[in-house]
């Protein structure tokens, strides 16, 4: 079963009506346990133009039909929805890479115009972001989150089984130029990188951006993750601490995935998703969209519900945030990985989204 283990959807689990036994009358995206999602990540694109071996395979995954995935039209009107329905007041364009969807400005300026008062972000791999980004922010992009492991070039070619890394460090100079903050860089935790994580740390306190470290989770394409090779963050802090002092910092914003520290007595921090160690599911506030239309309530859980049926075949706004809710109301209480019974989505990361 190739399409399983590449990580794509078996259209058994596109649910069209998902259980609201239980769930109280509000118009907000609640589940049973109390969560609330006001967060949106919508992934646009399955495609990428590197082949990070903890998310995707070499060959890449295979491709969605175009006709199969959201138009920038619709993507707008879902945006647009989620802000005056359904309580959403952040949205994350993610991939694959985002920047890889030539009409993403079209999708950006759909999705403010849709929701005017609706914060607007991105995770790219900065490739093509520094030729891209004045359209971008004309458009209404407004937050940037670039993905970056390593700083050194061989270990970066390795890792992304590609030679990009001046691109990628081409895409955070113009994002840093055009005066874009906080801008944010994702590093994913790998034992190959660990040694050179001070290095990482150092490099963007000096180009002035603030680093989140990412414990790495299993939903890589080639199912190689393994508990027991993890890097989590306790090992993390103490190589940090060879060469920087690190105070804890509160969580002000208990649905905020990181940890952070001062680093050196501040103003800089560093940031830590313990992804897997740490786990922050209890007080999970997000919701996702995959690229071809499916409410994904959980990374971890492989339930779809498909809105683009509803959105091809006429439904009106209200009967598309009335099935949104439903899904969201049947979200999972955690990703279980401490479980014996736990099992990775099929899905990988590349086509759920960031």
């Amino acid at each position: 079963m190739p399409a399983v283990a590449l990580g794509m959807p078996l259209s058994a689990q596109r649910r069209l009506a998902p259980s609201v036994e239980g769930r109280p009358d509000t118009d907000g995206l609640i589940d049973r346990f109390g969560r609330v999602a006001r967060d949106l990540r919508v992934s646009i694109t399955e495609k990428c133009s590197l082949r990070c071996t903890y998310c995707m395979p070499a060959e890449g995954l295979p491709l969605i039909a175009r006709e199969d995935q959201l138009t920038a039209a619709e993507i707008g009107r879902l945006v647009g929805l989620a802000w005056t329905r359904l309580g959403v007041t952040e949205v994350r364009f993610t991939g694959g890479e985002p920047l890889l969807r030539n009409d993403l400005a079209d999708i950006i300026r759909l999705s403010k115009a849709a929701a005017p008062g609706i914060g607007i972000a991105m995770t790219t791999n900065g490739i093509g972001l520094d030729k891209r980004l004045p359209a971008l922010l004309d458009a209404g992009l407004e937050r940037v989150n670039v993905s970056l492991d390593t700083i050194d070039r061989d270990h970066f070619a390795r890792l992304t089984r590609r030679d990009r890394l001046d691109a990628v460090f081409a895409g955070i100079r113009a994002a840093h130029d055009a005066g874009i903050a906080p801008l944010k860089l994702n590093a994913v935790l790998l034992r190959e990188t660990l040694a050179g994580a001070t290095d990482l740390l150092a490099w963007a306190i000096a180009n002035d951006c603030r680093l989140r470290f990412i414990e790495q989770m299993p939903l890589d394409a080639d199912a190689t993750w393994r508990r027991e090779n993890l890097v989590d963050a306790a090992e993390l802090l103490d190589v940090l601490r060879t060469r920087f002092a690190l105070e804890p910092l509160p969580r002000d914003d208990p649905s905020s995935p990181a940890e952070e520290w001062l680093v050196d007595g501040g103003p800089d921090t560093v940031g830590i998703i313990a992804s897997v160690t740490r786990s922050f599911c209890e007080a999970c506030d997000r919701t996702r969209l995959t690229s071809e239309g499916t409410v994904r309530s959980c990374l971890f859980g492989d339930d779809e519900t498909d809105l683009r049926a509803l959105l091809r075949g006429g439904a009106d706004d209200e009967q598309i945030a009335t099935l949104w809710r439903a899904a969201m109301w049947n979200k999972q209480a955690g990703h279980g990985m401490d479980r014996a019974d736990f099992s990775r989505p099929l899905r990988s990361m590349g086509a759920i989204g960031g």
